[in-house]
This record gives structure tokens, C-alpha cells and sequence, in this order.
């Protein structure tokens, strides 16, 4: 189901001669609380096209679900997990639950935990597109995740566009990675300018051949139009197995197909 070798993010990352437009980031609405149930400014999933974007999938993880497996039946049709044990630290089915609307990967900073959004068979068919997740995390220094669109190959050259990802007690970055092979661990590199600890929307728009925007709250902060991918690739996320305990939560997430 995969092959990506497990890595840690915020690695330090050479930057790449590339067109990098960056706009200056706005004030996004944060809630502070832990779920929907707790929080105020609740923003609810976007339903519904977007311009040249065709909603494809949402999941605003409504119904409860407990770990040990029961998360991964109930979103079965939405939530593809990595096979528990993959890479001997991806334990998804004890570590993620869903309780007041929101998806919980709970750390205890032995095992982590991976997966990819979407359906069975859907999930690994994305060729362009927008992809959108409303996160944040509590405790978990040292650890960090890595939202990610991963080359359904597998074969690295093929592209990968990581956003947002970095440790928890850092700020989110994208890394925009090369598509040259054997240079494939050169990025593009810039910071979302916000705080894993509070409510952010993460969106990433990708328009095969041409570019991949990069927004937060809505506000685009780069546009890349170097390396972009041209293949299927799937949208999936990484937290790794160290680190202090803490949660990250996924209040919800979209993605949405380019129509030419």
C-alpha cells in the first residue's frame, strides 16, 4: 500500500531555482479549544465546486468512532490507513479515534501513525486538484506530521508536495520537492508564518504541468510553477513514532479534481 520510507520532517532543505511567488500571509481565524463541541468560530467543511476545482471528496468526521481498529471501519470508505506495523512505527488502527466532529491521532511517542484520504479505489486517482485540511495540534514536541500528495508510483521523481509539515512546536512549512532524478530531496522551502498549536485551514492547488499554490486561511502565501507533477498521486499524511504525547486533530478535509 506503500513504500515511502518513513522520514522526520523539518530536515534542512536546499532551495531550488523556481518562479516562488509569496504574497504576504493575513490574519486567518484560529479557535483556540480542542474540538467542534468546545470551540467558537467553528468553520464547517466547504461543500460544493470551487471555480476550476470539482469537489470530489469531504469528511468532516461526524460520527464518534474509538481506536483499536473501529476508526478505520467506520471511515472505511473515506480513511485508507497504512497496515498497522508498516515500517514498524505506523500503528494507525490504536492511535486515531474520532470524538466531537474531529479526527484524533493520539501521540504517545512510540508509535505513529499514516494514512491516506479518499476512497478504496479513488484515493490513489488524483491528478491535479485542491486539497484542502483544517488541523492543529497539541503537545507532541519533538514529533511533527507531514501532509503530503505522494506519486501513486511511488517513484519519488514523480513528484511530491508536502503541506503543511514540520514538528509541532515549530511552524509549518511546505516543501516543494525537485523532480530531477537523484536530486529529488531539494525543495522549495517557506513558511506558513502560523502556529500548529491553533486552528489553521492548509489548501494546496495543484494544476498538472503549470503550478502549485500554497494558502493558509485562505490567503495564498507562494505559487511554484517549477516541477510540478503531471501523474496520479494520492493525499495522505505521516506523524512519526517519537517525540512527547500530545494529539494532532483533523477537523476536516476536501479534496477536489481539476477540470481542465
Amino acid at each position: 500500500m506503500q513504500k515511502r520510507a518513513p522520514k522526520k520532517v523539518l530536515f534542512a532543505a536546499v532551495l531550488l531555482t523556481a518562479t516562488l511567488v509569496a504574497v504576504p500571509l493575513g490574519q486567518g481565524s484560529a479557535a483556540s479549544a480542542a474540538t467542534k463541541a468546545s470551540r467558537s468560530g467553528v468553520t464547517r467543511a466547504p461543500v460544493g465546486n470551487i471555480g476550476k476545482f470539482k469537489q470530489r471528496y469531504v469528511e468532516d468526521f461526524a460520527t464518534a468512532a474509538p481506536a483499536d481498529g473501529k476508526f478505520a471501519k467506520t471511515y472505511a470508505k473515506t480513511w485508507q490507513p497504512y497496515p498497522d506495523g508498516t515500517g514498524g512505527m505506523y500503528f494507525s488502527g490504536s492511535r486515531i479515534s474520532a470524538h466531537d466532529g474531529v479526527m484524533d491521532v493520539s501521540l504517545n511517542g512510540k508509535q505513529g501513525a499514516a494514512g491516506t484520504f479518499g476512497t478504496p479505489s479513488g484515493a490513489w486517482t488524483h491528478v491535479g486538484g485542491k486539497f484542502t485540511v483544517r488541523a492543529k495540534a497539541t503537545g507532541g514536541d519533538g514529533n511533527g506530521a507531514a501532509f503530503m500528495l505522494w506519486p501513486t508510483s511511488d517513484t519519488w521523481s514523480d513528484g511530491e508536495i508536502d503541506f503543511p509539515e514540520g514538528n509541532f512546536e515549530a511552524k509549518p512549512n511546505l516543501f516543494h520537492h525537485s523532480m530531477t532524478p537523484g536530486n529529488e530531496w531539494q525543495t522549495v522551502t517557506m513558511s506558513s508564518g502560523v502556529s500548529w498549536r491553533d486552528w489553521h485551514t492548509y489548501s494546496v492547488e495543484w494544476i498538472p504541468g503549470r503550478s502549485v499554490s500554497y494558502s493558509v486561511d485562505g490567503k495564498t502565501i507562494a505559487t511554484v510553477t517549477k516541477d510540478v507533477p503531471t501523474t496520479a498521486h494520492r493525499y495522505m499524511f505521516q506523524v512519526g513514532d517519537w517525540g512527547a504525547s500530545g494529539h494532532l486533530m483533523i477537523d476536516w478535509v476536501t479534496t477536489y479534481d481539476y477540470v481542465r
